[in-house]
């Protein structure tokens, strides 16, 4: 074996050699990595394919190229009317410098636990400096919309009936529900321009921040419901006391009307009974002129026939009331 077969040979065996220790990795769609030296920063590298390292020297870290998610742990956290409420939020996240990532968290493990910091931090300082309405709903569309009130009496109904000025106010009150100035979207808003201020910082790109639920405590649902009650019996005792007013203002209504259609059947009665009673002493005062001894007969006979039966004893007819039983002629 000459001089020349042995270099081959030698040039082979490093090769084998340099390709067995491993001088090129495959990027895969969705991965970026970082190569250090030492612990240096060399190079990233975003690109798929097939890229070169020194074999043993550098080290290559991968990293996912995509959106990522992030889920927290509901926290029970106080708004700006000390109101305790449970908060769970939402965020995803993606990593847009990996230099800086390596630097400062290293691994995707420990990128969740700087978040949990940041983001937790976000949500906290946005609820505790807002009402709880603002977090509840996202507009005030619920005003705008038609509907019957907790009384059951529909809006047109109320307007047309003869309400006082104070149920009336109660009653719109009961319907609206308090404005809201920014709502749930703007505030999940501000808790991702809080916490980006901070991802940026370990190269993470924070994409958005929403609030993905919020329940009460329990010591809030009990108020809730107890204030729920406490407003719906007041709707309902204002209700009974107008209704009452109302009940008497129309019982009053109908006194006034009966009493005024009595007076006035009563002077038509009275009007009546004088027309008929100067028509019956017109039509006696004629009669009495067409025979003045028979009508005066014929007087004491009704006269006898209405006073004798109540008589229980007679003493004597002697006297000029009796005159027509024994005198023909009436004298």
């Amino acid at each position: 074996m000459n001089k020349l077969t042995t270099t081959l040979i030698g040039i082979a065996i490093l090769a084998i050699v340099f390709v067995a220790l491993g001088p090129l990795f495959i990027l895969n769609e969705g991965e970026q990595a970082v190569v250090t030296r030492f612990g240096e920063i060399i190079r990233t590298s975003k690109q798929p394919g097939l890229h070169f390292k020194l074999p043993v020297i550098d080290q290559v870290t991968k990293y996912p190229n995509r959106i990522m998610a992030w889920d927290g742990d509901p926290r029970r956290i106080p708004t700006a009317e000390q109101q305790f409420i449970w908060v769970d939020a939402t965020a995803r996240w993606r990593i847009i410098d990996p230099a800086r990532f390596y630097a400062a968290v290293t691994t995707v493990q420990g990128s969740y636990g700087r978040l949990d910091e940041v983001i937790d931090s976000s949500v906290r300082t946005v609820i505790s400096g807002n009402r709880l309405v603002e977090a509840v709903r996202n507009s005030n569309i619920i005003n705008e919309i038609d509907r019957i009130p907790a009384a059951g009496i529909p809006e047109s109904e109320i307007e047309e009936a003869e309400t006082t000025e104070e149920l009336q106010e109660l009653l719109d009150t009961e319907v609206r529900q308090p404005e809201i100035r920014k709502g749930r979207q703007e505030l999940s808003d501000e808790m991702m321009v809080l916490a980006e201020k901070a991802t940026l910082d370990f190269g993470v790109d924070l994409l958005d921040v929403v609030i993905r639920q919020i329940r009460y405590s329990e010591d809030l649902t009990e108020s809730v419901y107890n204030r729920m009650i406490s407003e719906r019996n007041r709707v309902a005792q204002a209700l009974r006391s107008d209704g009452e007013g109302q009940r008497l203002n129309i019982l009053g209504q109908l006194e006034n009307e009966k009493a005024r259609i009595l007076s006035g059947a009563y002077e038509r009665a009275e009007t009546i009974r004088g027309e008929a009673d100067a028509e019956a002493t017109r039509l006696y005062a004629a009669a009495y002129d067409q025979d003045t001894e028979f009508f005066e007969f014929w007087r004491a006979v009704e006269s006898y026939r209405t006073t004798m039966p109540r008589f229980r004893k007679t003493l004597t007819t002697d006297m000029d009331y009796f005159r027509f039983l024994y005198n023909a002629e009436g004298q």
